[in-house]
């Protein structure tokens, strides 16, 4: 997957420890259309699949982690 961006490890790990944590997230990202989408949700998993990093949440929307614009879980702001 040429196009991605890798994430900090930073921010890869704070993912796991929502997801751990089963904190419900406010989370903003842009979708495959490039329209910008604001959800609440836990995240359930945090993965690595063909060259990209992925969170997959409670619905089973899976996002790009390059694609996230803004998380806030328990009162703390992520990204």
């Amino acid at each position: 997957m040429s196009d991605y961006t890798p994430v900090s490890c930073e921010l890869y790990d704070k993912l796991e420890a929502i997801a751990t944590l089963h904190r419900t997230s406010q989370i903003a990202y842009r979708n495959e259309a490039g329209d910008k989408v604001d959800v609440e949700s836990k995240i359930v998993d945090v993965y690595a699949k063909d060259g990209a990093d992925y969170c997959k949440l409670e619905n089973d929307t899976i996002i790009r982690l390059d694609k996230l614009e803004a998380i806030e879980a328990g009162g703390e702001k992520v990204l």
